[in-house]
């Protein structure tokens, strides 16, 4: 079993205990992410670019993760598979000739 999975089989257990499958249909996963992303957000309000709490960091960090492997589980993607592949996707939209030392997107390029 992988990290991946060994995560996934933890999430699903801790899931399933409380009978909470019933409420992680797609959309209510994607607004959950939608929801911790905010508050990850929030740690950066009217700071610095760098000044935040690292274990709140790591907290909504691990709220977002978790509804996203969820959500990927209840579509069987291979979580691996899916960012390698947009990575390749990536590499084609942004070559190193001409997105290196850039922020503009690949349109713009």
């Amino acid at each position: 079993m992988t990290e991946i999975e060994e995560i996934i089989d933890a999430l699903v257990r801790f899931r399933d205990k409380r009978d909470w499958q019933q409420f992680h249909n797609s959309k209510d996963l994607a607004i959950a992410i939608n929801n911790e992303a905010s508050e990850l957000l929030d740690l950066f309000l009217w700071k610095g670019n760098e000044e935040f709490d690292i274990e709140k960091l790591k907290e909504e960090l691990a709220d977002i993760f978790a509804f996203a492997f969820l959500l990927a589980n209840k579509h069987n993607l291979n979580i691996k598979q899916i960012i390698l592949d947009k990575i390749m996707l990536n590499d084609e939209k942004y070559p190193v000739d001409k997105a290196k030392g850039t922020a503009k997107k690949y349109t713009e390029l």
